[in-house]
């Protein structure tokens, strides 16, 4: 009996987010977009029309990519949108103080493709203020396209496009990466990662090395210096035990084996 081939391409792997986007044109010509380029999951974060997919000028925007914006999810939180995501790239032409690592889009296309395990989200922000600073802590790294330093400014659409583009290319085999070296175990999920981060937070709150009253910048850096390191699931479990066993009353701890 054969077995069924399992398509794990980047096209499957991929999914785009658009973050409270206001204008419904801009998500049909999302959609419109993501088809070109063969990929098909949009997923929407409280867009300023509840029915924006439903919108006269979503569906003309679209212009024959109606399947991808009618099947689009319009969810309410980030959390709901990076769901079964173990990386997500947040797109954004301002750079941050205290951002995850900054890569081009060519570099993080070639790292989804090239490593069958991720599961990805490339998430952009709304078209006059972008992603906030605490959605784009969440994110694994932060995608700066190269434009023209004099005129950066993209159309929410075009920087979709030119995503999906790079990402179509790098599966194709351009720019493509397949050197590993050593063991790489599962790719932590991204609400795996926050949730360690809270468990941390309170850790360190409990030893008194954060003061919940002034907290500075501690938990940004923190964030920043492991999203340099792609944490795997069994590394998070790790972090998470450190944590516990600082949050457990000495008297109650159990010796390691």
């Amino acid at each position: 009996m054969n077995t069924p081939k399992i398509d794990n391409s980047v096209f499957k792997r991929l999914r785009f987010v658009l973050v409270e986007t206001s204008s419904p044109g801009n998500i049909g010509a999302a959609a419109r977009a993501i088809k070109t380029m063969g990929f098909g999951e949009l997923v929407l974060v409280n867009p300023r029309f509840p029915d924006a997919v439903r919108e006269e000028a979503a569906i003309a925007f679209a212009s024959g990519a109606q399947d991808v914006l009618s099947g689009a999810r319009v969810v309410a939180t980030m959390e709901e949108a990076l769901q079964d995501c173990n990386f997500a790239a947040a797109i954004s032409a301002r750079l941050r103080e205290f951002s995850p690592p900054v890569v081009t889009p060519r570099a993080v296309a070639a790292q989804i493709a090239s490593d069958a395990g991720l599961r990805a989200a490339l998430v952009f922000g709304n078209e006059r203020f972008g992603l906030p600073n605490e959605l784009v802590q969440q994110c694994n790294v932060l995608i700066n396209i190269p434009a023209n330093p004099d005129y950066s400014s993209l159309n929410l659409a075009q920087a979709v496009q030119v995503l999906a583009y790079e990402c179509r290319m790098a599966e194709l085999g351009e720019g493509r990466q397949d050197s590993e070296i050593g063991f790489r175990g599962e790719m932590a999920g991204v609400a795996e990662i926050e949730g360690m981060f809270k468990h941390l937070e309170e850790a360190l709150v409990a030893i008194e090395f954060l003061k919940p009253d002034s907290p500075k910048k501690l938990m940004p850096r923190l964030k920043r210096l492991f999203a340099r390191t792609q944490l795997e699931t069994e590394e998070v479990n790790i972090l998470r035990g450190i944590a516990r066993q600082i949050l457990t009353p000495k008297q109650e701890r159990k010796p390691k084996e």
